[in-house]
């Protein structure tokens, strides 16, 4: 019976870590393989343990360019459409306009059609106009699908603002501009960093829709979808353990820094 009643009280946290080992055993078995020696041309089975693939990650042909490219696109397309989103949302919450509703019930469209609708629909779209599929192709697809999420997570923050702040900003003589940039912004400031890193995620993982408008451009999924023909190259491992761990340091990086604020204004 006391395993029992230990196991009620904390049967939330128990469920919770085993979703969370759940949700990170593929990168668990990524990270293992990218120390794998295969035999043979797929990297699918354990052999031997080797850093030959870590110490030299672009060591397979044309591998690190289409990273690059995928980077590059991924960086722009978060750019855009932060800028474009947080401009969006900020219009929604803030202004009164006509079509308001219908402005607000297309933004969710890109996120409820199926990707491979959208690819069909924005190739369709380049070739009428006439336009040379490539890296710019891929740029305005991705900067298109990536904006819907950027102004759903800001216009979640939006919402929740007390106008108040602002008012009293303006009461102490603060015009549009600075209140805008000293009492706004930083309160909006986590929602537009969430929504630029849900975009940054999504375009530099996309690879139906870039399929669709890349032309002879190859990005790391393309590349990755491409190799798993032939054969999946150590590399792509390496690569995928990198961006994991990367991905991981920024979040500790930031919940330290979280904690830092809370405790200097406590």
């Amino acid at each position: 019976m006391p395993f029992v009643n230990w196991l009620k009280r904390h049967f939330v946290v128990i469920a919770g870590l085993l979703t969370l080992g759940y949700l990170l055993l593929p990168n668990v078995i990524v990270t293992v393989f990218s120390f794998n020696k295969p035999k043979g041309r797929f990297n699918y089975e354990w052999q031997q343990f080797s850093t030959d693939a870590w110490k030299d990650p672009c060591g397979v042909s044309d591998l690190c360019g289409s990273l690059s490219i995928s980077l590059q696109i991924a960086v722009w397309a978060t750019l855009g459409a932060t800028a474009l989103g947080t401009a969006i949302a900020f219009a929604l919450v803030r202004y009164r306009f006509r079509a308001r509703g219908a402005v607000n019930s297309l933004i969710f469209l890109p996120m409820a059609m199926p990707e491979v609708v959208m690819a069909a629909s924005l190739l369709t779209l380049f070739l009428n106009l006439g336009a040379q599929l490539g890296f710019w192709t891929i740029l305005i697809a991705h900067i298109m699908f990536c904006m819907s999420f950027v102004v759903v997570a800001v216009k979640a923050r939006v919402m929740s603002m007390d106008p108040r702040l602002e008012q009293a900003a303006q009461d102490l003589y603060a015009g549009p501009f600075q209140t805008f940039v000293r009492v706004t912004l930083p309160i909006a400031a986590p929602g537009i960093a969430a929504g630029a890193l849900l975009a940054f995620a999504l375009s530099f993982d996309d690879f139906i829709i870039t399929n669709f408008t890349a032309g002879s451009t190859v990005t790391f999924p393309m590349f990755v979808w491409g190799s798993a023909q032939r054969g999946t190259p150590v590399q792509i491992n390496v690569i995928g353990t990198a961006m994991f761990l990367v991905a991981v340091l920024f979040v500790l990086t930031s919940m330290v820094i979280g904690n830092r604020r809370k405790k200097q204004k406590a």
